[in-house]
């Protein structure tokens, strides 16, 4: 099976250094929209099976310009963005990744969602994804930079207490990951 794992293009707040979360639904910039055409172009060729994606309007207007209609698109709510509490909204200098993304302190401060809680609901999103599908399928999901990040890191089966920040997931990061259905189905860490 393959998975692809894409970012949403560029928004407002993006450019500006803001923290968006799930509060700040806001569309695709000029700029994002080009980004995603021209991933939209790359991806041409790819026979998607379907596509997921989060239901913020960012990632919807993502997928839609990926896929269109060549695929049926479906949201699910366990891709939206992880909720940034006091954070949502607010210029990112302020916020401090290395401490929320500490997966051992799983720190909720500032009403900010704890890490572990993101892996749970994206490790039930691809239990769910990974079972129905063949490992003949091509799937796509679009969503945001914390939920990337987490489906990455249980794509690569992470150890979670290394360093989770590791790599860069810009507007419109795509990776390609290809996995076995048995080597994922109720493995649990």
């Amino acid at each position: 099976m393959k998975i692809y794992l894409v970012r949403h293009g560029e928004t407002d707040a993006n450019k500006n250094n803001i923290l968006q979360g799930q509060k700040e639904n806001l569309q695709l910039n000029e700029h994002g929209v080009r980004e995603v055409t021209k991933l939209k172009q790359k991806l041409q060729s790819v026979p998607f099976t379907i596509c997921y994606t989060s239901p913020l309007v960012r990632a919807w207007s993502t997928a839609i310009i990926l896929v269109g209609d060549r695929t049926i698109t479906h949201e699910d709510k366990r891709l939206i963005e992880r909720y940034l509490g006091q954070f949502e909204g607010v210029d990112r200098h302020g916020y401090s990744a290395k401490k929320y993304w500490d997966y051992t302190l799983n720190s909720g401060d500032a009403d900010v969602e704890k890490i572990q809680d993101i892996f749970a609901r994206c490790d039930s999103f691809l239990q769910e994804v990974i079972a129905k599908h063949e490992d003949t399928d091509t799937i796509l999901i679009v969503a945001h930079g914390a939920v990337v990040r987490a489906l990455h890191h249980l794509l690569k089966k992470t150890v979670r207490k290394k360093n989770l920040l590791g790599f860069s997931i810009p507007n419109c990061f795509c990776k390609e990951y290809q996995i076995q259905k048995e080597d994922f189905i109720h493995e649990r860490r």
